[in-house]
Formats: structure tokens, C-alpha cells, sequence
């Protein structure tokens, strides 16, 4: 059985007995865990845990890693390829659902909903003389401007959300090679400058790491609000909570964070008050349906791996072409198209999966 805590065990995952041998854990962390636990199977099926050479240099006989997820920042590409292991991932199957928490963070925090309902919770409401309370101001969405980093499959949704909202949406494009013409692009100083809402969509690297930190913070609106379901480090925790108590912008909207779980050193986890920041816990991703959606992801991969074809690989040279020039020990030599033949043929029976995630 695949491990629990990244599937859920309200979603069935019965379809991977179907493949072969399935070895399951509870949690897998550390690079050493992630070696003991691997030993001579095949396939990996993981979330978080390390996927480098540190975990994976005694491990001879994998061939596919298989994210139950669609960021694979846990895995060293590099290596996996020097080693012809493959790298899948899963996409689009968590697209509605990190759409609709954007806009739940976003609404909770624009409408004051903290505010209003301890207001009504602590008997202030029962206590007055009229029937309704606004001394909180807030604003429609309409007419605003939402900016979005990363347009890919979420912020393409967000978007459309926003535009339904009435709000004028613009973009950034990380790597300015954005292919988007349906929405405005703009640079990284208009973005900050214009958005009275600005939601991260985009993978973590190098570009994109501390894309939000003091500097960004300072040319944003002291009405604008943050959100970041994309990846904790893409905002500067640090900087963001200086911001925050400093009032120079509204409010954040967080689901990840720079280390998760968050962690007590962490200065956004002294900031109490709901009005200013909402943090959950990594959750954007994991309604009932997309959680299904990405173990059939995961099965759809491995299944399309046993016939030899190329599904959702993270690297353009996990081909089985380059998969096939490579030795037992996965460097480039002699052939092996006889093992793989055979290792197709007999899959059901040679195919191990070992689950390691937390998520």
C-alpha cells in the first residue's frame, strides 16, 4: 500500500496492487530512510522525501520516480539523469482546487471575515443597537487589479476568476517567456506597484526563490493584499512578517511556507492576528477529487512507463531512447534493450513500489 499521509486514506490507491509488489510507508524524511527503505526496488512513488544521489546512490535497481504531486523540487535532476532514472510528475489535477483556496484566502482577508465573525462570536453584535456592523471598511473586487506570477494551468484559473470578479488582471512571467497574450504582461516594478491583489502561482528556482522579500514588499500598496499558494520560499518569511506589523501592505494569505511544518523559529508564527495573515497548512492542493485525481496521475504514469512511452517526464532527455543506452549500473554504455524488454514483460511480477512522502 502506498503511505497515507500524501494520498489520504479517505481515497482508495487499491489500482497500484494492480502493477505488482506494493511496500508502503507511514512518513519518510531523510536522505538515510529514503536509502533503508528503497533498497532494490524499481520504482519510487514519493512527495518530499530527498531524491539525491545521497538517497539513491545504493539504491542499483530504480528506474522511475514518480511524484504524487506536480512540483518535484525534491528531486535532483541531474543526478536522476546521469543515473536513466525517470522522473514523472502529475499535473492539472490540483488546478480547481489551488484556484478556489487563492480566492478563499483573498476573500476571507478583503471582506474582514476574522473581524466581523469574532465581532458576532464575542457578543459585541448582540450588544449594539442597530442591525448592522461596518466599522471595518471593505471593498468590492471589481475594478480592482489582480496580479498574478506564473501563468500557467492555476494562474491561467485565477485569472479567469479574477476577471469574473471584475477585476483587471496582470502578469509576470519568471522567466519572461511567458507565451500568455490574454492578459496584459507587465514588468516586476509595475506588478508590485499596480496590484491590489497579487497571487503567486509559480515552481520554485533560482529565479523565482525570495521573489517576494523586503525590497518587493516596500513598492507594493499598503492596501494590497499577498497570497502565495505556490512555494514557501518564493516569499521571504522574515521580510514578510516585518512588512506585515510595519502595515506596509494590508494583509498575506499564506498555504506554504519556507519550512513545513512551520516552525516556532519561524517570525510569522508570532503574528497572532487573523486580519493581517491566514496561514494553512499546505492544503491548497488537496481536496477529496484532486487528491484521486493525482494517484490515478501516478498510476496512469507508471502504466504508461511498463509500455515503454513517454508520460508527463520532468526532463527532456527521460526518453526511453537515452533510458535504453544505459548500463545496470544507469551510466551511458551498452545497450540493454533485452533487461528492459524483459522488465516490461514481467512488470507485473518485478515492479516494486515504494511510497515515501510527507505532504
Amino acid at each position: 500500500m502506498l503511505e497515507r499521509n500524501s494520498a489520504g486514506t479517505d481515497v482508495p490507491v487499491d489500482c497500484f496492487h494492480e502493477l505488482g509488489g506494493v511496500t508502503s510507508y507511514p512518513n519518510t524524511v531523510t536522505a538515510q530512510e529514503v536509502a533503508e527503505r528503497v533498497g532494490d526496488a524499481d520504482v519510487i512513488v514519493c512527495n518530499k522525501a530527498p531524491m539525491r544521489e545521497e538517497s539513491l546512490k545504493n539504491c542499483p535497481n530504480v528506474k522511475l520516480i514518480c511524484e504524487l504531486a506536480t512540483g518535484y523540487d525534491n528531486c535532483d535532476l541531474e543526478y536522476c539523469k546521469s543515473r536513466g532514472i525517470k522522473v514523472a510528475n502529475v499535473v492539472d489535477y490540483s488546478t480547481a482546487m489551488v484556484a478556489q483556496h487563492t480566492f478563499t484566502l483573498a476573500l476571507a482577508l478583503s471582506q474582514k471575515l476574522p473581524y466581523y465573525d469574532e465581532y458576532v462570536k464575542s457578543g459585541a453584535y448582540s450588544a449594539q443597537d442597530r442591525f448592522s456592523n461596518f466599522d471595518r471598511p471593505f471593498y468590492e473586487l471589481e475594478g480592482k487589479t489582480w496580479g498574478i506570477v506564473g501563468m500557467g494551468n492555476i494562474g491561467r484559473r485565477a485569472a479567469a476568476i479574477a476577471t469574473a470578479f471584475g477585476c483587471k488582471v496582470i502578469f509576470y512571467s519568471i522567466t519572461g517567456k511567458s507565451t500568455c497574450t490574454d492578459y496584459p504582461q507587465v514588468d516586476k516594478e509595475t506588478l508590485l506597484k499596480e496590484s491590489d491583489f497579487l497571487s503567486l502561482h509559480c515552481p520554485l528556482s533560482d529565479l523565482s526563490r525570495n521573489f517576494i522579500d523586503k525590497e518587493a514588499l516596500r513598492k507594493m500598496k499598503k492596501t494590497a493584499i499577498l497570497i502565495n499558494v505556490a512555494r514557501g520560499p518564493v516569499v521571504n518569511n522574515a521580510d514578510l512578517y516585518e512588512a506585515l506589523v510595519a502595515g506596509e501592505i494590508q494583509a498575506a494569505g499564506l498555504d506554504v511556507l519556507e519550512k513545513e511544518p512551520l516552525e516556532l523559529s519561524n517570525p510569522l508564527s508570532r503574528l497572532k492576528d487573523s486580519n493581517k495573515l491566514i496561514i494553512t497548512p499546505h492544503l491548497a492542493w488537496a481536496s477529496v477529487e484532486a487528491r484521486t485525481r493525482c494517484v490515478q496521475g501516478v498510476y496512469e504514469n507508471i502504466k504508461a512507463f511498463m509500455r515503454g512511452e513517454n508520460r508527463n517526464f520532468t526532463h527532456p532527455a527521460y526518453r526511453l531512447e537515452y533510458f535504453l543506452q544505459c548500463d545496470a549500473s544507469g551510466h551511458n554504455g551498452r545497450k540493454q534493450e533485452h533487461d528492459i524488454g524483459i522488465f516490461h514483460a514481467q512488470c507485473p511480477h518485478r515492479i516494486t513500489l515504494r511510497k515515501h512522502s510527507q505532504k
